[in-house]
């Protein structure tokens, strides 16, 4: 191989390590995300559990069922 195209072979794999670097790092913040989101639904819907005086599960909407149910 000629040294030009070493050299550019070297600049690309340097580009494609830094773009690695970067999606890797996207990819653990968008996890920890979702993690924390997780936590917060699985909070929240032990909240509503703890608030539904039937005890059925169903969505209510203050203190009563929509009318459709």
């Amino acid at each position: 191989m000629d040294e030009k195209r070493i050299i550019e072979l070297e600049i690309q794999t340097t580009h494609l390590s830094q773009t690695v670097e970067e999606l890797s790092e996207v990819v653990a913040r968008q996890a920890r995300e979702i993690d924390d989101l997780t936590r917060h639904v699985r909070m929240l819907l032990g909240r509503l559990a703890e608030q539904d005086p039937d005890g059925d599960g169903g969505a209510t909407f203050g203190d009563r069922k929509p009318p459709h149910w």
